[in-house]
């Protein structure tokens, strides 16, 4: 099976479709797969719900999708970096259901891990445990939360051999690891891809039986969100 391909419109095509779930890696700019998110708006399908820490910033990252009215819903735990994210969402333009980050992080590993649904004691007695099923363990209450498998998976990945094995850098593996196991199809985009065997087993983040296709794209942008520099 030949998982790569030659560029980011062409791993999406015949994937992405109108209205679908789509899980996108990434935190903040951190991590986030650029050429894929890019190809996404170009592609034009609308009507998506994203889930994703954060809608990325204004004209980068998800906010390209924002600005385009591609997204309808978004399944996120941050709105801070992202002035159109809000205004839509104050304005009732978008739908929004803000879940706690490590919420959102366990509901996308848990979907991965075939695991329906989990207790969690974030949440309790809050708007976020509002309509939620709600039991007692051991004298504490907990609520219950659905987890989440998306349509597809979209990811950053540093560096994969051509089976799909992945390996994340640093802070860049955030969210990504749990948003490939939640993706029925799973779309990477790597800065290094190298042939099969060359990445030592005990060093792979993500196994490749999770990947279904891989773009590789040597020199993304990386922009930063906010750069902070010392007073001379």
């Amino acid at each position: 099976m030949n998982k790569v391909y030659p560029d980011a419109p062409s791993a999406l095509a015949g994937v992405v479709q109108d209205g679908q779930t789509i899980a996108v890696g990434g935190f903040g700019l951190c991590g986030i797969p650029e050429a894929l998110i890019l190809a996404l708006r170009d592609s034009g399908v609308k009507g998506l719900t994203a889930i994703s820490n954060n809608a990325g910033v204004d004209g980068f990252g998800l906010g390209q999708l924002l600005e385009t009215r591609q997204i309808k819903k978004m399944i996120a735990s941050y709105v801070g970096e992202n002035k159109e994210f809000a205004r839509q969402y104050l304005a009732g333009e978008l739908e929004l259901e803000f879940t706690p980050q490590g919420t959102l992080a366990e509901k996308l590993r848990a979907g991965g891990a075939g695991i329906p649904a989990f207790f969690t004691r974030t949440g309790v007695g809050t708007i976020v445990a509002e309509g939620k099923e709600i039991r007692e363990f051991d004298g504490e209450q907990y609520v219950m939360e659905r987890s989440l498998v998306a349509d597809v998976a979209l990811v950053k990945a540093w560096k994969a051999d051509k089976a799909g094995n992945l390996v994340f850098r640093k802070t860049a593996r955030n969210f990504n690891p749990n948003v490939a196991a939640s993706g029925k199809v799973t779309i990477v985009e790597v800065e290094e891809l190298v042939e099969v065997g060359e990445i030592d087993p005990d060093a792979v983040h993500t196994p490749g039986i999770f990947v279904h296709r891989i773009v590789h794209n040597p020199n993304p942008e990386k922009r930063i969100e906010q750069r902070t520099v010392r007073a001379a």
